[in-house]
């Protein structure tokens, strides 16, 4: 379909797409770095992380040898941390089995961690031009209004679907051609009010013409959300705050964290959590509140704050620029963060 109006699309592109940072070079670490990142997170919100992250680990051995704590600090704000542990996990296979250089083609960078159908055709493709079409989210919607789907684009059937028809419609050179797709749907082929009129393929787009834009793509609603009332604890010792290490394993694995735990939050409860953390008896008071909203969990958070001598052994002191410059505090406790660091 979209092999008729190929010229069309590349010259659209050419003149519209958005000036992404990522989109300037041909690095394929770089390139492979922000499509790790710009999964579930906006292009836009990405770039200072992009930045930062290829200034302190600008290439594939530095991304194996950094220590952990270091590369989840240098993550913190984009979420998802199981990402940033896969991008390490790959580099260390890179690193032993291709001589630290990404591997060209879809089909060997599958064999790497994190690599999933996705990650695999775009940096084969962004990277090496190897004839792969990436299919994210955007690609998805603009295909299923593009060929009228009815189906459920949640569904693997669907998405292995577009897959064949993304690439059939492969014209030109597979790094322009991926990226024109995605910045179609990004930027046009909205999820909601999309700019047919600007559109390039409105000539050629089923939904268009069936006036089913708005009732396209099909999704099944995801189960709702479990909700959970928190009771946190920020413990004040002249050395720092109270923090410990989450497990390795589950939510937020591995991060530093101020203690909470499900329950009906206030004062009482807090000292009674206190207590059976070790910490004895503290006296709290009220400190800030906040929702935390993750895929599949809401956090309705309340912290108290309470002043100790000492702390139990699971727990480290940290003083509040040490919180921001140190440890990786995962973005669920930013509210505390944020008044601890304007006190």
């Amino acid at each position: 379909m979209l092999k008729e109006i190929c010229d069309k699309l590349t010259e659209w592109y050419r003149q519209n797409a958005r000036d992404l940072p990522w989109r300037h070079t041909d690095d394929p670490y770089a390139i492979w770095i922000s499509e790790v990142m710009l999964q579930q997170t906006r292009a836009a919100a990405v770039i200072p992380y992009f930045a930062r992250f290829l200034a302190a680990l600008p290439d594939v051995q530095s991304l194996a040898e950094v220590p952990e704590p270091e590369l989840m600090k240098l993550w913190e704000g984009l979420g998802y941390y199981s990402r940033a542990r896969n991008l390490q996990k790959a580099a260390r296979e890179i690193m032993a089995r291709f001589d630290g250089r990404l591997p060209r083609t879809r089909e060997e960078l599958r064999t790497l961690p994190g690599f999933g159908p996705y990650t695999s055709a775009s940096v084969s493709a962004f990277a090496f031009s190897y004839p792969a079409v990436p299919v994210d989210g955007n690609v998805l919607r603009l295909y299923a209004r593009l060929f009228g789907i009815a189906g459920d684009i949640r569904s693997e059937a669907v998405k292995g679907e577009i897959r064949e028809l993304a690439e059939a419609d492969l014209c030109g050179d597979p790094a322009l051609f991926g990226q024109l797709l995605i910045e179609l749907g990004a930027t046009v082929c909205t999820p909601n009010n999309p700019r047919c009129d600007a559109c390039p393929a409105a000539s050629v787009c089923t939904a268009r013409a069936l006036g089913l834009v708005d009732r396209l793509p099909v999704r099944t609603k995801l189960k709702e959300r479990k909700v959970e009332e928190r009771c946190l604890l920020v413990i004040r010792t002249p050395e720092g705050y109270a923090i410990r290490q989450r497990p390795n394993r589950g939510l937020l694995a591995g991060l530093y964290e101020f203690p909470s735990r499900e329950c009906a939050a206030s004062e009482e409860a807090a000292a009674a959590f206190a207590q059976e953390l070790g910490f004895g008896k503290l006296s709290f008071r009220p400190f800030c509140e906040w929702r935390h909203i993750f895929t599949h969990l809401e956090w309705y958070m309340f912290a108290f704050i309470a002043d100790a001598v000492t702390l139990p052994p699971e727990f480290i002191p940290a003083k509040a620029d040490e919180l921001q410059e140190k440890y990786a505090v995962p973005s669920a406790f930013s509210a505390v963060l944020q008044r601890i660091c304007a006190i």
